[in-house]
């Protein structure tokens, strides 16, 4: 098969300004569009979990970002099969000269308009042809169209003309067509992901990966580049399973290709340590890290080098290794100080790191001490910081404060994150993650109100994304628990109806987090009068015990001596005293004043 120049994955500095629409004179396709929309994810380890979608552009004025451009599509001119590439041309001579995205808008909108017609006079081609005429004048229209909506904060707009987009070539009609298909899908996964709909992002990366393979085989160079980006995307979605194989592929790829222990293979093992870490397979995770750090070193890469020891240091961390840890930190530390200046954020990273550190070690003085100088970095943060960069140290270092007992102070953290990102395309993902953990704060502090609206917010979010992961349901899960301490139980019995079903579909009936939702339903059924489907539940819940996990756990007598109740009570009349909800209900918590007659509920044990 012919080589197939630009089949790469669409990728964009996380430093590129908010508009940069490659518009070619001739040859529409031989380059995609690079799109202004994701930051790729870094294969460099991070100790924050990764979330989907991130972007490195500012917002847009509401004059910009709001203007409306009205095209009218009667105009005879548009049958011109020369205005086309001529308005394409006009869109990108408006951006280079700062006329503004407007008008690059408005002259997009009209080529596309331009070639529809024209590929609608012109008859259907011939099955195999390789030409590809106006109908990928078509499609490159159509990726130049969406990549100037993203640049205007629009990803709803640019999603239609994506749509579009993949539909128009045949991959069948050779490697233009190819191209012009697999950049289209890698486009619109890009789009997708900057809504925080992660799922169907990475649908869309894996049909743009089956289109590169058909047209370059399984073998090239620019796959093993698709492949990680691919994984990355993975890696965010959390599913490590599958970014730990395509990873793997992409070292084979490499290997075969570049010189050994080549800067791409050492990227592969990064990633490739990233996701072994995840999965708690933390020596696997050392060797490779170890590998990516004599390949760096070999290369003269000083300040990747100093990346690398932090995320050997986390490593030696999570392995109780503290003294190596601390070693690998302050060795990195060194580094970034005088490569990139004492308050650079890559600086107030290992401070944070450190202040963990000495956390776990119980050396609690000085744990507070790099937490501050990590402050006083993130809170004058020089030019070229991202916000993503300073709401993930902040988020990190509100953790240690709740850890040593200092909620208030680790709210306001949590709450600065979430104001920094709350503007940004792609971050509604994270923003629940941040109202969730916030949810959880309130709800061991006794605010239960505050809890059940932060994680409304955050399911919210989530629901808008099309969220179904194991985290969603663990946060159905938390909110139920915050409406059952405001006697809320209907709502409650609904959310742990929901969370039961993602949470089997995603993690099986046998996983904890399972468990708990099931304890927590059999409890709310019991509280509802629903003594039969509370009894289902609980001999559920004890069958899986006793024949699949054991019943060393101590919730096992708990839950048979509830069942044993709930039993005896099932043949005569209720007397709706709810003894499942024992241990669930915080004593303090106080029912809403009805009448006098209303039912006092006692404590609650909800699992958490």
């Amino acid at each position: 098969m012919p080589a197939m120049p630009g089949l790469v994955s669409v990728k964009t500095p996380a430093d590129a300004p908010p508009l940069r629409v490659a518009v070619p004179d001739t040859q529409p396709l031989s380059n995609p569009p690079r799109t202004p929309m994701k930051k790729t994810p870094s294969s460099t380890p991070s100790r924050s979990k990764p979330s989907p979608g991130r972007s490195s552009g500012k917002k847009d004025s509401p004059s910009v970002s709001s203007a409306a451009v009205v095209v009218d599509v009667d105009d005879p001119s548009l049958d011109n099969p020369d205005l086309g590439p001529f308005l394409l041309k006009l869109a990108r001579d408006a951006i280079a000269s700062g006329e503004g995205p407007n008008k690059a808008l408005d002259y997009a909108i009209r080529a596309t308009k331009s070639f529809e017609r024209c590929c609608a006079a012109v008859a259907p081609p011939i099955p195999g042809g390789s030409d590809g005429g106006p109908v990928l004048d078509l499609a490159m229209s159509l990726h130049v169209l969406a990549a100037i909506y993203c640049s205007l904060g629009r990803f709803d707009e640019a999603v239609p003309p994506l749509e579009r987009a993949i539909q128009v070539p045949d991959p069948t009609r050779g490697p233009d067509h190819s191209l012009a298909a697999f950049s289209g899908h890698m486009q619109l996964g890009d789009t997708l992901s900057m809504l925080g709909q992660i799922d169907r992002s990475i649908a869309c990366y894996e049909e743009g990966l089956k289109i590169q393979i058909q047209t370059l085989g399984d073998t090239d160079p620019r796959v093993g580049e698709t492949c990680r980006y691919l994984a990355e995307a993975y890696v965010q979605a959390m599913q490590f399973n599958k970014a730990e194989e395509l990873c793997k592929k992409t070292l084979e790829i490499h290997r075969a290709h570049s010189e050994p222990a080549s800067l791409e293979e050492a990227a592969d093992r990064r990633l490739m340590a990233i996701i072994c870490e995840a999965k708690g397979d933390y020596e696997n995770a050392l060797e490779h890290l170890v590998l990516a750090s004599m390949a760096m070193i070999a290369s003269g890469q000083e300040s990747e080098v100093a990346s690398i020891d932090v995320s050997i240091g986390n490593i030696y961390m999570a392995l109780c290794r503290f003294d190596e840890a601390v070693f690998s930190y302050q060795k990195a530390l060194t580094v970034f100080k005088s490569s990139k200046g004492e308050t650079h954020p890559t600086v107030a990273s290992v401070f944070v790191r450190l202040a963990e550190l000495y956390h776990r070690t119980g050396k609690l003085r000085e744990s507070k001490s790099y937490c501050e100088n990590a402050l006083r970095i993130y809170n004058k943060p020089v030019p070229g910081t991202t916000v993503e960069e300073i709401a993930g140290g902040l988020t990190e270092i509100s953790a240690i404060y709740e850890s040593v007992d200092e909620p208030e102070e680790a709210l306001k953290l949590l709450q600065k994150s979430m104001k920094l990102l709350e503007d940004k395309p792609g971050q509604q993902s994270a923003i629940a993650g941040l109202e969730a953990r916030m949810g959880v704060m309130y709800y061991t502090l006794g605010r239960y109100e505050e809890a059940r609206n932060a994680f409304e917010s955050a399911v919210t979010k989530l629901r808008a994304a099309g969220e179904k992961s194991a985290f969603f349901g663990v946060v159905l899960n938390q909110m139920g628990l915050a409406c059952v301490q405001l006697f809320k139980i209907d709502e409650a019995g609904e959310l742990f109806e929901e969370a039961r079903v993602i949470l089997e579909q995603e993690r099986g009936p046998c996983d904890q987090d399972t468990l708990g939702v099931y304890s927590n339903l059999a409890a709310t059924y019991d509280a509802m009068g629903r003594i039969e489907d509370a009894i289902e539940i609980l001999e559920q819940v004890l069958k899986l015990r006793e024949e699949k996990l054991g019943i060393a756990n101590p919730d096992f007598e708990d839950e048979k001596k509830r069942l044993a109740e709930l039993l005896k009570e099932a043949g005569r009349s209720r007397n709706h005293k709810a003894k499942s909800l024992q241990n669930l209900i915080d004593p303090n918590a106080r029912p809403p004043k009805k009448e006098s007659s209303a039912k006092k509920w006692p404590s609650l044990g909800f699992k958490f």
